[in-house]
């Protein structure tokens, strides 16, 4: 019976609502294979996050920014400083402040250097596989799915070696959440999960979404210290951010050019584009993968545990923000995501049965 609850989401819904909820599955899976991936069709970036052959092409304009910046940081000079110039250099937008990135990467990257950051990546990875390893047996009812979601959870994570990138926001902060992810237990054990997140959004502020949502959760399962937690931590995270505007703010000059707007309302290619080019999914053919990026999602809804409903809801909402905002070359940020996503395949079928046997007439 406990395997049961745990795998079957839907038992108790009405046959209408199932019914509905595969309709509009349906339509989704449709959509999905027919919508364009937009970077891949505009060769912003043809080669995506992955694979071992990209290591040795051109550097990428924004990597070598990153690179320089770092470079420079490791001879002793000031972060902000060198940022705008090495952004002047690149012609890039230095405003609004959300142009210029957090210097916490940049700043571990320069104290590491390149053999550290590899270490780093290797220990992460394993970490990830290993923490997601333990809570899939922990679970209960999920002996089928230990194997098959772990072996989900690395193809999914192992984009996190790939050093061409280890310069990329975006890169260390979807590791770190896919980490967190695995260690999270709302209400119970979250210290882990917090630090985690806490030093992922230093790196990113595309994480505040996760914590925001954390928060949330917490007060509606009345967890009331971690809910002060997590309220503490967004407090937090933002003023550190009207700071690092103003720092960028200041050193602006008339002449400096804005950044291009990001809500450009891409809808669903959005979506799928982020996810598919910053993981494995990009050596799928299209009218594959986008169908997948669906059923990652339906899986995770379909877990009948917190940990579930959390997932489901963050994919969901960081889905719903990639629709609206995000140019074709920012697909990048679906790394902040994308490896815990592919654990919601080893739940999709499962989940598709439990639906099914509720909507049959």
């Amino acid at each position: 019976m406990q395997a049961a609850a745990t795998l079957d989401r839907f038992a108790g819904w009405p046959a209408w609502l199932a019914r509905a909820l595969l309709a509009v599955l349906a339509l989704l899976l449709i959509a999905s294979a027919i919508v364009p991936i937009e970077a891949l069709k505009q060769e912003v970036a043809p080669r995506g996050l992955v694979g071992a052959a990209e290591v040795e092409r051109p550097r990428d304009k924004d990597l070598a920014v990153y690179d320089a910046v770092i470079a420079r940081l490791q001879r002793g000079e000031g972060y902000y400083d060198v940022v705008i110039e090495e952004h002047r250099k690149a012609a890039f937008p230095v405003k609004p402040g959300f142009a210029v990135r957090l210097p916490t990467l940049a700043w571990l990257a320069a104290l590491l250097g390149d053999t550290g950051l590899t270490l780093a990546a290797i220990a992460l990875l394993g970490g990830t596989v290993w923490a997601w390893w333990r809570r899939l047996r922990a679970e209960p009812g999920l002996q089928a799915q230990v194997a098959v979601g772990t072996a989900l959870i690395l193809f999914g994570a192992v984009l996190g070696l790939n050093r061409y990138f280890f310069v990329l926001h975006e890169l260390w902060a979807g590791m770190l959440l896919a980490l967190a992810l695995a260690l999270y237990r709302p209400g119970e054990r979250w210290g882990a999960t917090f630090a985690l997140a806490a030093l992922a959004l230093a790196i990113r502020e595309h994480v505040l979404p996760f914590v925001l949502l954390a928060g949330a959760l917490a007060l509606w399962w009345r967890n009331w210290r971690e809910a002060a937690a997590w309220a503490l931590l967004a407090g937090l995270f933002i003023a550190a951010l009207m700071l690092h505007h103003h720092l960028v703010a200041v050193r602006t000059l008339p002449s400096d050019q804005p950044s291009m707007p990001w809500l450009v309302l891409r809808g669903l290619s959005g979506w799928l584009s982020n996810v598919v080019l910053s993981s494995n999914l990009r050596f799928l053919p299209h009218w594959l993968a986008g169908p997948l990026v669906v059923l990652m999602t339906f899986g995770w809804a379909a877990w009948r545990s917190r940990l579930g409903t959390f997932g489901a809801l963050l994919f969901l909402g960081y889905g719903a923000a990639f629709m609206i905002a995000g140019r074709p070359d920012n697909y990048y940020w679906g790394a902040v995501v994308a490896p815990p996503m592919f654990l919601g395949l080893a739940f999709a079928a499962p989940g598709l049965r439990s639906l099914w046997r509720v909507a049959r007439p």
